[in-house]
């Protein structure tokens, strides 16, 4: 069984060094597994750093924290626009919305926490980037899935190359 996994692993896993006996078929195939290792690394970054991103966001709001009730104007899945009035009775209107928009709905009023030194940077009170780790480490579990397919579809190929070639 053992022999059976780490064969299966050699299979998966691409080499980075080139074999002094490899075809040019095999360089390109091997080449191809890289790359797509390489996405779907790409892939688990860019998910650490939408978490990363979340969490300055939340200590930013939380070193100049202000407090203001606010309307939503526009609900999304993604996105939700807002307006909310500061204590010295300025209006804003968040150009990029607020964070952590989900279950809100058009009309809705809701309490905000923004950073009061850049008050476009606001967030729906209570809510903080623990909320984004589910999405990410989903997008990044997806992404290593999709991964394994490809990898097993690379192989696929070309043992099917190497029978009829």
């Amino acid at each position: 069984m053992v022999n059976g996994v780490s064969a299966f692993g050699r299979k998966l896993i691409p080499r980075l060094s080139r074999d002094p006996q490899e075809t040019r078929s095999q360089k390109i195939f091997r080449r191809i597994r890289i790359g797509i290792v390489i996405a779907a690394c790409l892939v688990t970054l860019q998910s650490a750093l939408m978490v990363m991103g979340a969490w300055r966001n939340d200590r930013q709001i939380e070193r100049h924290m202000g407090v203001a009730a606010a309307e939503v104007l526009n609900a999304g899945p993604r996105r939700s626009t807002i307006e909310f009035v500061t204590p010295d009775r300025v209006t804003y209107r968040p150009e990029l919305g607020v964070l952590y928009p989900s279950e809100l709905e058009a009309g809705m009023r809701i309490y905000v926490e923004y950073d009061t030194n850049n008050p476009d940077l606001v967030r729906v009170q209570d809510r903080d980037a623990s909320l984004a780790i589910i999405p990410a480490g989903s997008i990044a579990v997806v992404g290593w899935l999709i991964a394994v397919a490809a990898l097993l579809g690379v192989g696929y190929l070309e043992r099917r190359r190497v029978r009829t070639g």
